[in-house]
């Protein structure tokens, strides 16, 4: 063999390995824990139920947890990880807003998990998280649906690692696309996932440029319901914290249905990023199916969880199980 031939090969091998990293669901079973820890889910529910009745921010919390989690180094917990030095994962701009309410719920789901002796440190940190946001979900009014299991915990968490993975409020459709298509997501996963946003929150400075200073000749986002706008000035004042937290959805902010998607068709999307989906031809048609039936969204949705807990999954022998959530064994 010469050497071109021999560096197609290499090259495609290595394309392989980087689109398995990304996507694929390695060894993740449906009932991964049925001879391990038997009871683990009723434990999980239970734990997170009662974090749910203390304060609902503990569904927005560890759902948006979840996300950041798979979306930078995949599934595997490194977004739980602490450092001495403020240089994790949790500590980048992007992820310090995140609501301590999700990290506490997988502290208590744990601290469940590990009070029966036959399941004490056998379950993984991510496997619990992808489990609470299931059942935070559910417990919104959301569906439910069968977690795939089996992923192992990560030992590095840096914050350069966050480093353009995430979506940000500004994001137009073609960024949305090429941002979830690299981690395996399609167009209509992306629509669906953006769902959630119909229990989230947000703070003022994420989209105070849409209210005020949008551009030389409008103050306000024309794409933005004018009511909406003002409604959003009233809450956030120019002058004000903007660290301010903002309902997603102002219609139904504490109950997981389409509701969001309806508010699309209303020009009360918070964020740019929520808004071209209904403004753009290529997505507005998904976004009027899920306003017009919650099944069509809630099954949509399901995939792309589903799909999204698989990204960049650790199995079998790779990573760990922690002990601690917070720090590598």
């Amino acid at each position: 063999m010469n050497a071109f031939p021999r560096f197609l090969v290499v090259l495609s091998s290595f394309l392989l390995l980087l689109i398995s990293t990304r996507t694929s669901s390695a060894q993740l079973t449906r009932g991964f824990y049925s001879n391990i820890c038997p009871n683990v889910e009723q434990l999980v529910r239970s734990a997170v139920a009662q974090k749910f009745q203390q304060t609902f921010v503990t569904a927005p919390a560890t759902l948006r947890l979840h996300f950041h989690d798979c979306f930078v180094r995949g599934c595997d917990a490194s977004i739980l990880l602490a450092s001495p030095n403020n240089k994790a994962e949790k500590d980048h701009p992007d992820d310090i807003s995140l609501a301590g309410d999700g990290f506490d719920t997988v502290v208590k789901a744990k601290a469940a998990v590990d009070s029966n002796p036959q399941c004490k440190n056998k379950v993984s940190c991510a496997d619990i998280l992808a489990l609470a946001t299931r059942d935070v979900i559910n417990l919104s009014g959301g569906p439910s649906y069968e977690v795939e299991l089996g992923r192992r915990d990560g030992t590095i968490s840096t914050i350069a690692s966050v480093q353009r993975r995430l979506p940000h409020p500004e994001f137009d459709l073609d960024q949305l696309n090429s941002m979830f298509n690299f981690n395996g997501l399609s167009q209509t996963d992306m629509i669906a996932l953006s769902g959630a946003h119909t229990i989230g929150f947000s703070h003022c400075n994420r989209f105070s440029k849409r209210i005020y200073n949008f551009s030389p000749t409008n103050k306000i986002d024309p794409t933005l319901n004018s009511q909406y706008a003002l409604q959003l000035r009233q809450s956030c004042p120019l002058r004000v914290d903007p660290r301010i937290a903002i309902n997603m959805d102002p219609t139904t902010p504490q109950t997981f249905d389409n509701q969001y998607f309806k508010n699309l068709q209303q020009g009360m999307g918070l964020f740019t990023s929520d808004q071209v989906l209904a403004t753009d031809a290529r997505s507005k048609n998904t976004v009027n199916l899920f306003a017009s039936n919650k099944s069509a969204f809630e099954s949509a949705f399901i995939d792309a969880i589903t799909k999204m807990g698989r990204i960049g999954v650790k199995t079998g022998n790779q990573g760990q199980i922690r002990v601690d959530c917070s720090r590598v064994n």
